[in-house]
């Protein structure tokens, strides 16, 4: 193996623990904050996520180039590694969707709450009897304030769905990513 080959290897192996691992360390850390409806978190880790997505790509960019320069793009697992990368790259993709869904969510959700506790400080100012009266307008059931509650819980629903999507495939591509590094020690 020549000098040029090995620059270009330890740049494969210093893309892959850099961006790699990071990415995946936010991936699966994302469900935990979602759980917490921590929008901020959420964010934080969308955006890290991406960062880190895109940036794997050099891992991608440095292998192909190794192969290439050592003439091993014939050999099996040079092929089934390579075509793992783009299934992981695709679910990178799906989860970095999931990912902005949930944040999007938490906002709204957060959102509704906040409208909620002003609604409710707004109508404890009001007299009871004017009270009653905008919860008997609201579904024609008093008590109710007009559905609001079903309103709120409609956006966590869909964090707590996204949630569980971004677990489920967070540890199918990190198995996939597993997989690649077997077969990068094992050759």
């Amino acid at each position: 193996m020549s000098f040029g080959d090995r620059v270009i290897l330890w740049l494969h192996i210093t893309a892959a623990i850099f961006t790699i691992g990071p990415g995946t360390a936010a991936i699966m850390s994302t469900p935990r904050y979602i759980r917490k409806q921590n929008a901020v978190v959420v964010g934080y880790l969308f955006r890290t996520t991406r960062i880190y997505s895109l940036a794997a790509l050099l891992t991608l960019v440095f292998g192909a180039i190794l192969a290439g320069m050592t003439h091993k793009f014939s050999q099996w697992w040079i092929s089934a590694s390579l075509t793992l990368f783009v299934v992981a790259f695709v679910l990178l993709l799906i989860i970095l969707r999931d990912q902005r869904k949930a944040l999007t969510a938490l906002d709204a959700a957060e959102g509704a709450a906040v409208a909620d506790g002003a609604e409710d400080h707004l109508r404890s100012e009001d007299s009871g009897a004017e009270a009653a009266a905008a919860g008997a307008a609201g579904n024609g059931q008093p008590g109710t304030g007009g559905g609001q509650a079903t309103a709120a819980a409609a956006p966590g629903h869909q964090a707590v769905v996204e949630r569980g999507r971004i677990a489920s495939l967070g540890g199918l591509t990190a198995l996939i990513w597993l997989v690649i590094l077997i077969f990068m020690v094992w050759h």
